[in-house]
C-alpha cells in the first residue's frame, strides 16, 4: 500500500497526483469515473444510492448552508461565491482528512446534483483540490 508523504507546504508530495474530474449525479456512472465522491450537503433528489454509484459522501466539503442559500445558483453571484467558497475551503478542517483519505487515488470524480453545470461548487472544489495536491 502506498502512503502519502506531505511536505512542509502541506501538499501531497507523493509522486502521483490524482486526476480530479466532476460529473452530475444524474449522468450515468461509468468505470472511467474512478472513485466517485458525492460533494453535496444534501442527497440529490430522485437518485438512489445504487444508481448514484457513490464510493463515499463527503458533505463536509460542500459550501455551508448559509453560503449555498446566499448563492442560490445566481450566475451574477458566481464570482463572489467562488471567493467565499475558497475561503471556506481554506479553513475547513475536513480538507486535511480528505487529502489523507483520498490523496493516493489515481482518479477521483466529484459528483454533484446542481442543474447549472457552469456555476457549481464542484468546479471550485475541483480547482482547489488540483492546486492542493
Amino acid at each position: 500500500m502506498n502512503s502519502i508523504i506531505y511536505g512542509s507546504s502541506g501538499k501531497n508530495t507523493y509522486n502521483m497526483k490524482p486526476i480530479i474530474k466532476i460529473k452530475r449525479v444524474y449522468d450515468e456512472p461509468r468505470k472511467i469515473d474512478g472513485f466517485r465522491i458525492l460533494v453535496d450537503r444534501l442527497w440529490p433528489r430522485g437518485v438512489s444510492k445504487e444508481e448514484a454509484a457513490i464510493g463515499v459522501w463527503e458533505k463536509g466539503l460542500a459550501p455551508t448552508t448559509s453560503l449555498r442559500e446566499w448563492f442560490g445558483h445566481d450566475p451574477e453571484r458566481w464570482p463572489e461565491f467562488q471567493k467565499k467558497y475558497k475561503k471556506e475551503l481554506k479553513t475547513n478542517p475536513e480538507m486535511d482528512r480528505f487529502i489523507e483519505s483520498y490523496g493516493d487515488k489515481k482518479l477521483i470524480t466529484l459528483v454533484y446534483g446542481a442543474k447549472d453545470e457552469a456555476h457549481t461548487h464542484a468546479i471550485v472544489l475541483q480547482h482547489f483540490l488540483e492546486e492542493f495536491f
